[in-house]
């Protein structure tokens, strides 16, 4: 029980979510775990990446780049499926390590699910301040003070971001029934207008615009040093553009479009009948969010040549070449409303790690008190809230979505050796839903996910270690000595 690597048992981790203090709400069905993440799939990568993919790194062929990408996140969600049926509470990744391999690592993803979740909120919250903005200025002639409109319009603040998160975080301490109900009409938005896309971007495909489908491969251009990925500096592969392998460069980006869907995971403790429904609604947000990407890629690289399509807005974009101005401005409007949601369910997942490991004592248990009448996390909701509301104003997008990128991955290869691990070290468990293939599965899972990782600029592996070595210093100074697990002792019942 001294080791860092001490595992806390899933009944421990059950019967934490039965102490009335520290309860959550159980109000979410299959339905309401599909919408969520449907809801925060269904974002920036949609909307944004597919232009920059195509047009930089693959053409038409960017629509297997999001198959890959489906891929890797399907082998994760395999294995997220089974932790989240066994071990149904709060936390996703950081409780199935605790349960599986130890303390320490659990720290180590939770610390690391902290960053993703709020770097993830506040890049989505002054992406829908640039939409809003755009659509202010165009439709109604209306401009914020410079000084107001944010760093990445030469401002010095962004007072929209900062409300958005503000208002978002006093809807998730009302309840995440009412947050799902908000979410439910905004994703019903949200896929009007990829289908609108994709129905009426059909009539206007042309098929030389196909081809080729798989453009000649180019070298890319890194700039060398820690701009490069970590793959070339470390083996001396030289990335494409185009070409087969410039498929999987533009995976490396295109993944981004997938993040969130391990944020249904977070929501398992509030879960009707998570045994059965957690893994519909992992699964299913994710089969249907790669459905609608490869065909919304489809349509779009063939109303448009990949060479000429827009980096900051391909879909709307693609609508004006053809003479469409309609359909460009109900995409606009569509994506800006769309990521309000994105952004509420980043900040309902980073809540509910931080909730998680308050209730274990890695961080103040004070944080893991929830609202007497509401059942809501409602001191670490604005605690955070207020907090990622603060960045999202000061803060401009560059190299914050490789964070993100990275942190995710990370994750997903620790739920993959975690599902190895439980089933050596706890055969007896009921599993309502089982990983296929174990360990063959877990292991592509790991090999894949750290395949996109290497393929990151150095930087980014630069900025997250720093992030993970001020993680280490917090536990062993803090959170080691206060975890209940310590405090409990060799011999304990709790």
């Amino acid at each position: 029980m001294n080791s860092p690597f001490r595992t806390k048992t899933v009944e421990q981790s059950i019967r934490d979510t039965e102490e009335p203090e520290h309860a959550l709400r159980k109000s979410l069905s299959a339905w309401d775990l599909t919408v969520f993440g449907v809801g925060v799939i269904i974002g920036t990568g949609i909307f944004v990446l597919t232009g920059i993919a195509a047009r930089n790194n693959a053409g038409p062929a960017t629509s297997l780049a999001f198959v890959a990408a489906g891929i890797v996140c399907a082998l994760a969600a395999l294995c997220y499926a089974e932790f989240a049926s066994t071990v149904p509470v709060a936390g996703s990744a950081y409780t199935f390590a605790y349960a599986s391999i130890g303390e320490l690592p659990a720290w180590i993803i939770g610390w690391d699910l902290v960053l993703e979740f709020a770097l993830g909120t506040a890049v989505v919250a002054v992406g829908w301040s640039g939409y809003v903005r755009h659509l202010m200025h165009t439709n109604l002639g209306w401009d914020l003070p410079t000084s107001l409109a944010g760093p990445d319009a030469g401002g010095t603040f962004d007072l929209l971001a900062f409300l958005l998160v503000l208002v978002l975080t006093a809807i998730l301490v009302v309840g995440t029934k009412l947050s799902a109900r908000i979410t439910a009409i905004v994703v019903a938005i949200k896929v009007t207008v990829v289908m609108l896309v994709i129905i009426a971007g059909l009539f206007f495909i042309k098929a030389d615009n196909y081809s080729p489908f798989i453009p000649p491969a180019e070298p890319q251009t890194t700039g060398g040093g820690w701009k490069a990925p970590l793959v070339q500096l470390l083996f001396g592969y030289e990335p494409t553009n185009f070409g087969v392998m410039g498929i999987f460069t533009a995976a490396s980006l295109v993944f981004f479009a997938f993040i969130g869907f391990d944020v249904v995971a977070t929501a398992a403790e509030e879960t009707k009948n998570p045994q059965r429904d957690m893994p519909r609604g992992i699964l299913g947000s994710l089969i249907i969010c790669t459905v609608l990407y490869v065909a919304v890629t489809l349509v779009v690289t063939g109303m448009q040549k990949y060479s000429e399509m827009s980096a900051s807005a391909p879909l709307a974009e693609a609508f004006k070449s053809v003479n469409q101005p309609f359909f460009a401005g109900a995409i606009s409007l569509g994506a800006s409303v769309g990521l309000i949601t994105v952004c509420m369910i980043l900040l309902l997942g980073q809540t509910r790690v931080f909730f998680a490991m308050s209730r274990d004592g890695l961080l103040p248990r004070v944080f893991s008190i929830t609202h007497p009448k509401y059942r809501t996390p409602y001191r670490a909701t604005l605690l955070l809230g207020g907090i990622i509301a603060v960045v999202a104003g000061f803060t401009s997008l560059e190299k914050l979505a490789e964070l993100v990128n990275i942190g995710t991955l990370f994750a997903f290869v620790v739920v993959a050796l975690g599902v190895i691990v439980l089933r050596k070290t706890r055969p007896d468990l009921h599993r309502s839903f089982r990983t296929p293939w174990v360990p063959v599965v877990p292991i592509l899972s790991i090999a894949a996910s750290f395949w996109l990782m290497l393929n990151l600029p150095a930087e980014t592996w630069l900025r997250f270690g720093i992030w993970m070595v001020i993680g280490f210093i917090v536990y062993f100074a803090y959170g080691r000595r206060n975890s209940r697990l310590a405090k409990a002792g060799a011999d304990a019942t709790y």
